[in-house]
């Protein structure tokens, strides 16, 4: 018997009357979102029981954990993956291929911090976009098939990893810009 938390949580796409799916238009789910969130609004609730405003105020917290999972590729290729097994705690480690890729764009990274050259980091960008376009497009072709589960993993940890570089391009963009 699987508890009321894994129940709703499989329920994501179906908030949103989306089924379940890596591919999706993320400008129609926020669309979709920004509506059920009105409908649903603790503060519809104020003359409500405090039974029904404590259940609007955790429909709206379940509404918005869904709608920030399934926004973010990278928590969406997971949340799928978990919806059809376990997840094991796996770490790129165990991806030769992917590990020397990782050690180069750190390296170009250093260097690109180094030599404070926005253009050239405007490139990097470029080549590490490319890269998680291609991560998404396997992905997507592998997702649903039993036999491609572990290439379907390691594809989502890449995609971990790329959010993690994106994250510290920003930051040095931003140390650049000052």
């Amino acid at each position: 018997m699987s508890s009321p938390a894994h129940a709703e949580h499989s329920e994501y796409f179906a908030m949103f009357g989306l089924q379940p799916d890596f591919l999706l238009d993320v400008k129609a789910l926020a669309a979709t979102y920004r509506k059920i969130a009105k409908d649903v609004h603790p503060d519809r609730f104020s003359n409500a029981s405090a039974a029904q405003q404590r259940q609007a105020v955790e429909h709206a917290a379940l509404l918005n954990q869904a709608f920030e999972t399934l926004k973010s590729p990278t928590q969406r290729a997971l949340y799928l993956l978990r919806q059809q097994a376990e997840l094991p705690e796996e770490t790129t480690i165990q991806d030769g291929e992917f590990l020397f890729q990782q050690m180069e764009w750190r390296e170009q990274l250093e260097t690109l911090q180094e030599q404070a050259d926005l253009d050239a980091l405007a490139v990097f960008v470029r080549e590490l976009k490319q890269a998680r376009s291609e991560i998404d497009t396997a992905f997507a072709e592998c997702l649903n098939d039993p036999q491609q589960r572990v290439q379907a993993e390691r594809l989502a940890r890449r995609m971990q990893f790329l959010d993690k570089m994106f994250y510290e391009v920003r930051q040095l963009e931003e140390r650049l810009d000052d």
